[in-house]
């Protein structure tokens, strides 16, 4: 402790210890919620308990839990783990604490992950460059597979979606002791955390907690509960037990987390395969997220930033070869199971002359599964009380072939290029200048609700951050899953 500059705040539970880092004030580990175990395994989340003097807030709190990346993945996406109980816990960075900054306006960090992997410690994340602009940045963990989003008759679902709740509503009540205002929240998360906060948007519950929220590389969705009952099944018929709370919570949770890694490996966000989804469930999620956002019967008044990689696919079928398995019969095959017109295959062909069937279907998986459900979302809320802003993402990375695949968005964001995690996607010469224009772009647009382009409106107007300078561009109309051309 003598050579760590502290920083304390209050919280409603009780005083946390942290330490001034690079400027700024960080506290790290934060219960916003008693550990799911035991008792409360498989149950909604509840308040942690209150401590007596000064809890030590200096290191990353448990991650839920979970197993790597399996290969070769796991080199380029490092995910830490941190045994413990305690996974329900949150990160703090903060320019300052009152009484010197007071209403600063917050981001709260919601990971991705496929609803399988990551948390709030890993070094990508780092919100050290939010605070040092003025943005008290927060970072959460939340239940992970079949812990938090596996379906049972006798618990409630969505419980990941239930703690990330949990956790936006202790920023509401302590995040003013952080300097941070409870009424300038903007909520943000990429992946599987873009498709929570899509269902954050469509809840009821989540009313009044964030002001304006950030969807990067994630559409709103959710599954019917017989959609969504599948992986579970599989699970409990591996293990051998009925697929119920009460059972899963007799196994060993090692047993548990291998049962699930057998059930779910072999597919990716784009393929599919078994894996773990929101549900609408009749309580939390009364209908689909993406119709009550399209139809404007959900966050009305929120502003939005969406957007989308040009090159998503690239993370999932370049590394491990599946661009080069695909063939032209596998592909033709994929059409017809994605229901996609002969027309728009041959726009498809004619702006990708030079690509294989591998490329095509993932240029066609992107479009379909990411960009097109946004900028349909988008058109949606053009005219609405919120605005709505929408950003492409198009540097390649030199790694692997990656080029400007499904997450190499998110050390521009955090203006964390210099971290060696972010240089296993990057590369060692990622552009600090684009990372400098992207970076402001959501400092200002946490501030102030523009990020410093024009609103989505009949144009369609989309700032491109790639190669040069940003630059304003003008999508299309998709309604045929009609490409960009820049695949």
């Amino acid at each position: 402790m003598s050579d760590i500059v502290e920083a304390r705040a209050r919280t409603v539970q009780g005083t946390v210890r942290g330490a001034v880092e690079r400027g700024v004030a960080v506290f790290r580990g934060i219960p916003y919620a008693a550990a799911p175990v035991g008792a409360r395994r498989f149950r909604a989340p509840e308040p942690p308990e209150p401590w007596e003097g000064v809890r030590d807030a200096l290191a990353f709190g448990p991650t839920a839990p979970k197993r790597p990346y399996a290969p070769p993945l796991d080199r380029l996406l490092p995910d830490p783990a941190v045994e413990g109980e305690e996974w329900l816990n949150l990160n703090v960075w903060t320019p300052s604490l009152p009484p010197k900054a007071v209403g600063l306006p917050v981001l709260v960090w919601i990971h991705g992950g496929s609803l399988l992997h990551g948390s709030s410690a890993v070094p990508v994340y780092d919100g050290a460059a939010f605070a040092r602009d003025g943005v008290v940045l927060v970072s959460v963990n939340y239940r992970l597979g079949v812990e938090g989003f596996g379906l049972f008759p006798d618990a409630p679902a969505n419980r990941g979606l239930l703690d990330q709740l949990a956790a936006l509503e202790w920023v509401r009540d302590n995040i003013a002791g952080f300097g941070g205002d409870p009424d300038r929240v903007t909520v943000a998360g990429e992946s599987a955390g873009a498709v929570s906060i899509g269902a954050l948007l469509a809840t009821d519950r989540a009313a009044g907690l964030f002001r304006r929220a950030v969807l990067q590389s994630g559409a709103p969705a959710a599954l019917t509960p017989d959609a969504a009952r599948g992986t579970t099944e599989l699970i409990a018929r591996r293990l051998g037990v009925p697929a119920t709370a009460a059972a899963f919570g007799a196994v060993d949770p090692a047993a548990l987390l291998t049962a699930q890694t057998e059930v779910t490996s072999g597919g990716n966000p784009l393929t599919g395969r078994n894996s773990f989804q929101l549900v609408v469930d009749g309580e939390l999620l009364t209908q689909d997220p993406a119709e009550a956002l399209r139809t404007g019967s959900a966050a009305a008044g929120v502003d939005l930033l969406l957007g989308t990689n040009t090159e998503e696919y690239r993370l999932w079928f370049v590394p491990g070869g599946l661009t080069e398995r695909i063939s032209r019969l596998k592909l033709r095959l994929a059409l017809l199971k994605f229901k996609v017109p002969n027309a728009t295959a041959r726009i498809y062909r004619a702006n990708r002359p030079d690509a294989t069937p591998g490329e095509l279907l993932g240029a066609l998986a992107t479009d379909l599964l990411l960009r097109v459900p946004l900028n349909r979302l988008a058109d949606a809320r053009a005219g609405g009380e919120g605005s709505t802003y929408v950003y492409e993402f198009g540097w390649p990375s030199p790694v692997q072939r990656l080029g400007a695949c499904h997450a190499l968005e998110l050390g521009f964001v955090f203006d964390t290029l210099a971290h060696p995690d972010t240089v296993a996607l990057t590369g060692p010469d990622a552009p600090q200048e684009l990372a400098d224009a992207m970076h402001r772009a959501w400092v200002e647009f946490a501030t102030t609700g523009d990020p410093g382009w024009p609103s989505w409106d009949a144009s369609r107007p989309v700032q491109f951050f790639g190669p040069g300078a940003p630059a304003l561009v003008l999508a299309p109309r998709d309604d045929e899953l009609q490409s960009w051309g820049r695949g």
